[in-house]
């Protein structure tokens, strides 16, 4: 039986500016298990006293990808606005990483054709846990992971202000997927491993396979 993979993908950060520590309490646990994972950014939200985090971040093996500059529903911008929101995220991010996001995740995962047409790399969209939830607890969050556990998976998560109980479930859920064979890469390489070409072709993705 061949190896499965899996990639964590972070949504919302950082927020070290507004006194919020939820990424590196992230970073903190990858690091406690040796593993790396994806984190969409806002563009924002890269402030200089956000910048330790993310080079953190990228020093650990992770990579940084776009998340728009705002945060906002997409598919209610002009196609101007659109790649404005896009611009500006990746500008962001390459002056701290010296690297061009290479995957983009859209606001609420809304998506429309125009989105398609004017940004060119893989959207993705990935399975959740209703984390964005705060009623949602720790047990919860880990029962609807588990039931969308399968080789090639990238887990939507986030690391917006306060979300502790997906850093307990994070903790947890790790040791689990190594137990069960998984090994955790970064979502970029998660298309290396499974042969996929990493180009828009219109798809939504949230497995690769």
């Amino acid at each position: 039986m061949g190896k499965k993979y899996c990639s964590l993908t972070f949504d919302d950060g950082p927020n070290v500016a507004a006194g919020d520590d939820t990424m590196n309490r992230m970073l903190d646990i990858l690091e406690k298990h040796g593993v790396v994972a994806s984190f969409f950014l806002i563009g924002d939200k890269i402030t200089p006293e956000n910048t330790k985090v993310i080079e953190r971040a990228v020093k650990m093996g992770c990579d940084i990808e776009n998340h728009t500059w705002t945060h906002p529903d997409m598919t209610k911008l002009t196609r101007e606005q659109m790649i404005e929101e896009y611009n500006k995220c990746d500008e962001a991010i390459i002056k701290i990483t010296g690297k061009k996001p290479v995957l983009f995740r859209p606001p609420y995962i809304c998506v429309n054709s125009l989105m398609h047409e004017v940004i060119h790399v893989p959207f993705i969209c990935g399975h959740g846990c209703e984390d964005w939830v705060p009623e949602r607890t720790a047990d919860e969050r880990y029962k609807l992971m588990m039931e969308n556990t399968q080789d090639g998976v990238m887990y939507l998560l986030h690391v917006n202000e306060g979300n502790n109980a997906t850093l307990e479930l994070v903790d947890r859920a790790i040791p689990v997927l190594k137990e069960m064979g998984f090994e955790f890469v970064t979502a970029p390489e998660l298309y290396k491993i499974k042969n996929v070409p990493m180009e828009d072709n219109g798809e939504n993705w949230s497995v690769v396979a």
